[in-house]
Formats: structure tokens, sequence, C-alpha cells
């Protein structure tokens, strides 16, 4: 644990720092997140609330992303829809995560049979295009902001499990890990307590950068119409209502691709600087 918290204090943080891209991406979703949270608050208006007076309205100093076809206030419902956003990302990556650093840490630690059938498990799951086979179970569900968390999670964890497989191929080699070996320590407990500590690096990076992936993918299918419903507001379905106007109502495509754009550009940012920063062959 001393050594963990030295590398983060000697080696981690003042790499992350030097990254002026990484702290961008960091500042931006740490904005993006108290955005989230303090939507009900900052927000100007109902997201909901219908305004027959002001359909279409371009952006104003009242209306500052302009209105949509019902008269709602853009702005407001963009605000709205990063708690969605956020929401579905960080609960989607966590559902992967949890399954793929399981799957990981057993199939390389016992190696063998139970490695080979899980890997092969892992290999017919990528077999699958991931968008194509989210849409085809999406349509058999009743569309809703839970299904559509759990069904990108539970199609997203491969890659995490290929990492930590690899991660802790190496680590059970170390010399720690055959000493808790030789002392009587359970399996569970070199996995969990020796093993996972120290394959945590990359699953750090790519939840994320998969973070990212589950606000496009939501974004995605509310766009197409099989994510998040009206009148539940989100990035996606914002840019549906959007692309019938778009020739005179450019606003509301605008504002909530940029939403989309910046904050996927953000965790990018951030994930890349986290994986250089805890990469010892990038030298900064």
């Amino acid at each position: 644990m001393d050594l963990r918290h030295s590398y983060l204090n000697v080696i981690f943080w003042p790499r992350l720092r030097r990254n002026r891209l990484a702290l961008f991406g960091g500042s931006v979703v740490l904005v993006l997140f108290v955005i989230s949270l303090l939507a009900p608050l900052i927000s100007p208006y109902d997201p909901n609330a219908i305004n027959a007076w002001k359909v279409l309205s371009p952006p104003s100093w009242h209306h500052w992303f302009g209105t949509d076809e019902l008269g709602r206030d853009v702005l407001s419902r963009v605000l709205y829809g990063s708690r969605v956003s956020l929401k579905v990302g960080f609960v989607a990556v966590g559902i992967a995560v949890s399954i793929g650093t399981v799957v990981g840490l057993v199939s390389g630690y016992f190696s063998g049979t139970v490695d080979t059938v899980l890997m092969r498990m892992v290999d017919v799951m990528l077999c699958f295009p991931a968008f194509f086979l989210i849409l085809a179970i999406i349509t058999f569900l009743e569309p809703s902001i839970w299904y559509i968390m759990m069904v990108i999670g539970l199609t997203g964890w491969m890659g995490v499990a290929r990492l930590v497989r690899a991660e802790t191929l190496s680590i059970r080699e170390m010399d720690y890990v055959l000493a808790a070996r030789c002392i009587g320590c359970s399996n569970t407990r070199i996995i969990f307590r020796h093993i996972l500590p120290n394959a945590i690096s990359p699953v750090l990076v790519s939840a994320t950068l998969g973070i990212a992936g589950a606000i496009l993918t939501e974004s995605a299918l509310s766009f197409l119409g099989i994510g998040v419903q009206p009148p539940t507001p989100s990035w996606g379905n914002i840019l549906t209502s959007g692309k019938d106007y778009i020739e005179f109502a450019w606003w509301l495509s605008l504002f909530p691709g940029l939403s989309i754009l910046v904050t996927v550009l953000a965790y990018n940012l951030l994930g890349e600087g986290i994986r250089d920063a805890l990469d010892p062959r990038v030298k900064r």
C-alpha cells in the first residue's frame, strides 16, 4: 500500500499534471459533472414546459440555445440531458468494468481450461459488432434508460477482460504472489488482495475511455428512437427532433451535438493522459 501511495504521489500525479490536454479534459469532465448535479438549480426553465408562442425561436437573451418545435427551452433540455448521458456512461461502464475485471482475474490466475473457456467466450462476443448487438437486444426490450445501461454494460466488458487477464498473467508470477501462496493464502485473497490492486491501471484507463463510448452509444440509440424516450431529454433525442428542422432551426442540432462532442473529447483526453501517466515507457 505504501509503495502504491508513493507511486501516485511521486510519479503518476506529476506526470498527469504536466499533460495539459489531460488537465483540460479532466477540468471539462469536472465541470460537466457539476452541471449535471446542479441542473435543477441552474436550468432557466422547466425542460418539458411547452410554450406555443415561442415555437422554434432562435437563440436570444431569453432562450440562449433557442427553443424546439414545442417551444421548450433547448438550454434547459441540454442541461437535463447531461444528467442522462453521464448516468448512462457511469452505470454502463461500472457494469462492464465489474464483469470484465472478474473474468480477466479468474482467467489469468487459474489459466488452463478455465482460461481457454473464458477467452473463447470473449472471442465469440467480439465476433458480433457491438452496436448492432445492442440494437438487436434493445429491439426486444421496452425502451428504458435502465435497459440501455444494462445492455451497454453487458456487451462492453470483453476489452476490459483481456486487459486484466494480460496483467494477471504477469503479476501472478511475482515474488509476493508466490509468497502469499506459500503462507497459505486462499485463491480469493490472492486475487483480490494482491493481484487486483496491481492490475487496476488498465481498468482505470478503460473505464475513462469507456464512459465516452457509452455516451456516444446512448446518444446514437436515442437518435434512432430506441433509447431514452421523450419527454425525458437526452442529447440524442434532442438531435432527433432537430433533424426535421435543420434547414431553418440549426440550433436544435448544433448545441446537443456540441455537447456530445465536448464530453466525448474530454473523456478521451483524460483517458489518454491517465494511460500515458501510468505507462513507464512514456517519458514526459
